[in-house]
């Protein structure tokens, strides 16, 4: 088996990683200050995030900076929930304080159940993935078993539910068509397994 495909896809997750992590203010448009922590945050139909300065003090400083170049004054703790409300501060204080929450874009505990549902949906479709590409390996040929379209359905209806608590529409959109696609194939599977087994010749009476 080569070694190039394997080093192509440590090489993608890691650029998903970096610009998810290291680069997100980018596709934010804004640019917050040096040593201060971030949220993302939509306010109507505006985006960008909460700039929290001291985070880690009793008296952080937050400022809001959108993408279409709006940048508030500095706000207190108190000045800042007056203006934004409680849950955007406590969105602001619980990310800024917990690198876990940042890294999946969470606000609670208990939305890992849906993070879980979203990783076990991706870890499915990387599954099948990576069976489909064994297995023409070993073959040297491509080919599609069975498996990779049982975990293309278990991983589309995961992360259509996933997308869905999301309210990500472009991933609903994705999934919708692909789950339909994915359990016809299975279908046709099966009606083809079924042809073959009438078609064979039945042993004679005793």
């Amino acid at each position: 088996m080569k070694w190039e495909p394997a080093a192509a896809m440590v090489l993608m997750l890691a650029l998903g990683l970096w610009l998810v992590w290291g680069s997100s203010h980018w596709f934010y448009g804004v640019t917050p200050r040096p040593d201060t922590r971030t949220v993302e945050l939509r306010i109507g139909n505006s985006r960008g995030v909460i700039e929290v300065n001291h985070p880690d003090t009793p008296a952080p400083v937050f400022r809001v900076l959108l993408r279409n170049g709006f940048i508030s004054e500095e706000f207190t703790a108190e000045q800042f929930r007056k203006v934004y409300g409680d849950e955007a501060y406590n969105v602001a204080v619980a990310t800024s304080t917990n690198p876990f929450f940042r890294l999946f874009n969470i606000t609670s505990w208990t939305s890992l159940i849906w993070i879980s549902i979203g990783l076990a949906g991706q870890a499915a479709f990387s599954g099948r993935t990576l069976i489909q590409w064994f297995v023409s390996e070993k073959r040297r040929e491509s080919v599609v078993p069975e498996i990779f379209w049982w975990l293309s359905l278990g991983g589309g209806a995961a992360l259509f539910a996933y997308f869905v608590w999301r309210q990500d529409v472009v991933g609903v959109l994705g999934q919708s068509s692909g789950i339909v696609v994915y359990a016809r194939n299975l279908k046709l599977i099966h009606k083809r397994r079924r042809q073959l087994a009438a078609a064979q010749p039945q042993p004679p009476a005793s």
